[in-house]
């Protein structure tokens, strides 16, 4: 096999495998949405502040995967779409942990970030 052609078969496993289910990997995570979805809607309650920080964590760990993402792989990816503004996220990321609230703060991100891919395709 070529080493041409071999580059080519990597590079298409790495975009195959970033573009399903993210890979569980041992990674601390830290930082206020280190939380669990529990603790992210007990902090949040009656509390605007407190979920403006949320959100900026989460925001910031949005940006994190796309830098993250394999040359070619989301590049044109809008973390803030018009069809998806700021608040509707919010909201997301309340309805995800209010169905899930044994599941991480970071799983919640998780989860917007690939909804944000499937909604721009």
């Amino acid at each position: 096999m070529s080493l041409e052609r071999s580059g080519r078969l990597a590079a298409m496993a790495l975009c195959t495998i970033f573009a399903g289910p993210v890979i569980a990997q041992s990674i601390k995570i830290v930082g206020l949405g280190a939380s669990t979805c529990q603790q992210y809607l007990s902090d949040i309650q009656d509390n605007v502040a407190m979920e403006r920080e949320y959100i900026s964590w989460a925001q910031g760990y949005l940006s994190g995967l796309l830098i993250r993402a394999p040359a070619g792989v989301d590049e044109n990816l809008d973390l803030t779409p018009p069809g998806f503004p700021l608040l509707r996220q919010v909201e997301y990321l309340r309805t995800f942990c209010a169905t899930q609230p044994k599941a991480d703060f970071p799983d919640a991100a998780e989860e917007l970030y690939r909804t944000l891919r499937t909604k721009q395709k």
